[in-house]
């Protein structure tokens, strides 16, 4: 089975929740943490859990969010 691999920009995140509310998995978590615009941002919570559906990378408006597949 192939495992996939989150990859968050901090920096770009906003912390608007949309990737954590389209997550059919509820993997995706805020961090609690302030990034260098003063905004929480989000983080992978269980990435062996992820089935790579990509709905978070693809709602996320500003790109901050990359899926790579690890065979």
């Amino acid at each position: 089975m192939a495992k996939f691999h989150v990859v968050f920009n901090h920096d770009k995140c906003k912390g608007c929740e949309l990737c954590a509310n389209v997550c059919p998995k509820t993997l995706i978590t805020m961090t609690g943490v302030l990034n260098n615009k003063g905004y929480i941002t989000a983080e992978m919570s269980d990435e062996e859990a992820c089935v790579g559906c990509a709905s978070c990378a693809t709602m996320c408006p500003d790109g901050a969010i990359e899926i790579f597949k690890e065979d």
